[in-house]
């Protein structure tokens, strides 16, 4: 919404607007679930066209449709919907589809952990586990459609990043370069292909190494574990993209000490992750961290609070790059 539109409206309508704001959120899940962008191409359709394509109500789509459009995503034009730069986005074809975070996002197990936020604000412990006793990662582990959703989603999200970690980050002092909880490989692909000289090793969880088996090849190797207590590479340095922030203090901190256990002295651990700025700026980082409150245990942390969690699992944070888009590669090495 543009700001000039924010400074006009009441506090009232600032209460009304955000306590039903989860109906436009809704609308964008359903959206992508469906696959309406894909249905619609350079030209403008309308809404029953698009309906006719989806298999829903031309009516309903219609209305959806209209909301999303005053958010800037499609465009209303002449009784027709149009593509915008966000609309095509949603596209899974797009070599930046963020479709599956959006479908990940309003992934009905998370939708309902949503409706338990108020266990988690009194409590402090994530609403998912009154959704899903055993978690939601052991969730993806058994059910592999919601899993290919998920990892689909991290490498959309990925792709935004990658550049940023690959282009403002120098990888030529290391031999070989362990990503642990790397998912399908798509940053250290990325990595290895600008480091001619580099070989990878991608650890993952067993059912996620399955999946990313396509991927070995001479310079990259695959190995299955788990990161709390399974033996990790011996590297040169350690990549961790979006790891740490899933996870409680107590949790990273056994995950990190048991890498540390097996990291030589020399190797240098890159966490790619969000950092919380104290200031009172809304920012999609603070929505984030809310997230990893409702949904999983973890939590977005200030450089102080990553400091201190380091210096618990035996590693110094040296200092931090920025890597775009709010997110930045912090340099630790063991102590």
């Amino acid at each position: 919404m543009p700001t000039e539109t924010l400074a006009a409206i009441t506090p009232a309508e600032t209460l009304m607007q955000i306590s039903g704001g989860y109906s436009l959120s809704r609308c964008l899940h359903v959206v992508a679930d469906l696959g309406v962008a894909d249905a619609l191409d350079d030209q403008p359709r309308t809404a029953a066209a698009l309906a006719e394509s989806t298999g829903t109500n031309a009516d309903a789509l219609n209305r959806v449709l209209r909301l999303l459009s005053c958010h800037g995503i499609f465009e209303s034009r002449d009784g027709k919907f149009a593509h915008t730069p966000a609309s095509r986005l949603l596209r899974s074809d797009h070599p930046r589809s963020m479709r599956s975070f959006v479908r990940m996002i309003g992934l009905p197990v998370n939708w309902a952990a949503y409706g338990k936020l108020d266990h988690t604000v009194r409590t402090g412990q994530s609403a998912m586990a009154q959704v899903l006793p055993d978690g939601l990662f052991r969730y993806f582990a058994d059910h592999p459609e919601a899993s290919q959703i998920f990892n689909q989603a991290m490498m959309g999200k990925a792709q935004a990043q990658i550049a940023g970690i690959v282009g403002n980050y120098s990888f030529s002092d290391f031999n070989l370069i362990g990503d642990i909880g790397g998912g399908q490989g798509h940053l250290l692909e990325a990595v290895l292909a600008a480091n001619p000289h580099l070989r990878g090793v991608l650890f993952e969880a067993p059912h996620v190494i399955e999946q990313a088996s396509g991927i070995a090849s001479d310079r990259l190797s695959l190995q299955s574990g788990d990161f709390f207590k399974d033996a990790m590479p011996v590297c040169d340095a350690y990549l961790m993209m979006d790891i740490i922030h899933d996870w409680s203090d107590e949790e990273s901190t056994r995950i990190l000490k048991n890498l540390r256990r097996f990291a030589p002295t020399h190797a240098k651990l890159l966490l790619v992750e969000a950092v919380i700025r104290d200031d009172s700026k809304p920012n999609f980082v603070k929505i984030l961290d809310i997230h990893m409150m409702t949904l999983v245990t973890g939590r977005q942390r200030t450089w102080h609070e990553f400091e201190t969690l380091l210096a618990g699992a035996g590693f110094r944070l040296e200092r931090e790059i920025d890597a775009g888009g709010e997110f930045s590669i912090l340099e630790a090495t063991g102590v």
